[in-house]
């Protein structure tokens, strides 16, 4: 099962209350105060992890509570303090509060850690009131209350290279034949009904040990950011991609025209996020190996200026030469990106 959006509540522990005691010790009237200090609650704590890939735990268990601390006990003693609750996350993983709206994490490295709630702080036990004129004090504070709130979790995932197209393009069957993953392909719309993200191996085509993440957007129709079809689910996945690889059917197959096939995704990308038309683009110009998809492709580039390398997922054709420009693409974007990180924010 996958699942990329869910909502928790998370509850911090509460700190332990301070101790009221004295020191009871033969020879010792006047042994004064040692009440203990109560334990600090435990945090939540949000945990970057690689090997964590949807939020389908956080789904079946929506609620997150960090142990209490303990109370503070005679004979100077603290108490003990509360265990943390400890939420491992996929990377790309937006925390909004509920309450206000506002994004209050985001996690994007393997092994960060982000306190989303502090527990609450231990009272002080009566050793603290101890003063020149109140040499017995009776008094020790309570624990503070943990913090508290409701979470949205999304998960849009961080890959490289983002692969949108209509049903049936041949998306499943292109992350197949590039990628270590491999989602089902069928000769129905609709095949793939979550986000598939593959490994691109490059070792065959270039030296070196070079990779790449893509990820496989299923279920994008004209009309999906109006909820239709499955894709307006899924857009979010490609927001943070490098470059979007747009695999189009050149065969026309059912009277479809790629041209326009190919205007209508970049329209439901606009209606979704205009910043995602910003993004460097290449199309996959597939099934090449039917008789009337050169005739197809010409008029294609004729309409739409853009660049479209040409491949057969049946045949295995050309899918060297897309695996060696995605790379090449990629690696120009990153190397934008790191010496100037506003130019493509």
């Amino acid at each position: 099962m996958f699942v990329d959006e869910c909502v928790i509540k998370a509850l911090a522990g509460d700190g332990g209350r301070g101790c009221v005691s004295f020191r009871r010790e033969k020879y010792e009237p006047w042994g004064g105060p040692n009440g203990g200090d109560g334990g600090r609650g435990g945090d939540i704590i949000l945990v970057g992890d690689d090997d964590t890939n949807n939020l389908v735990d956080f789904k079946f268990k929506p609620h997150w509570k960090a142990g209490r601390g303990e109370h503070g006990l005679g004979k100077d003693c603290n108490g003990k303090e509360g265990d943390d609750a400890v939420l491992r996350l996929p990377l790309g993983t937006v925390v909004t509060d509920l309450g206000t709206g506002r994004v209050v994490a985001e996690v994007v490295e393997d092994g960060q850690r982000i306190i989303l709630c502090k527990g609450g702080n231990g009272g002080w036990g009566n050793t603290h009131f101890k003063t020149s004129t109140n040499r017995a004090p009776d008094r020790a504070n309570p624990g503070q209350a943990g913090e508290r709130g409701e979470y949205r979790l999304v998960l849009k995932s961080i890959a490289d290279v983002g692969l949108v197209g209509f049903p049936n393009a041949g998306k499943s069957s292109l992350t197949n034949a590039i990628t270590r993953a491999h989602p089902k392909t069928a000769a129905y719309p609709f095949t793939t009904l979550h986000p598939q993200i593959g490994v691109i191996d490059f070792t065959e085509v270039v030296q070196g040990d070079r990779h790449l993440l893509m990820a496989d957007i299923p279920g994008l129709i004209e009309g999906a950011s109006k909820n239709r079809g499955l894709g307006h689910r899924f857009l979010r996945h490609v927001e943070r991609c490098a470059l979007l690889l747009i695999i189009v059917d050149m065969a026309g197959v059912d009277g479809r025209n790629p041209a326009d096939d190919y205007r209508h995704l970049l329209n439901e990308l606009k209606l979704y996020d205009p910043a995602l038309l910003k993004k460097p683009r290449l199309v996959a110009a597939n099934k090449m190996d039917l008789p009337q998809a050169a005739g197809n492709l010409a008029r294609f580039r004729r309409r739409h200026k853009v660049d479209a390398v040409e491949i057969s997922c049946l045949a295995g054709t050309g899918l060297d030469r897309l695996k060696k420009e995605l790379l090449k693409r990629v690696g120009m974007y990153r190397r934008k990106e790191k010496d100037s990180p506003a130019a493509v924010a």
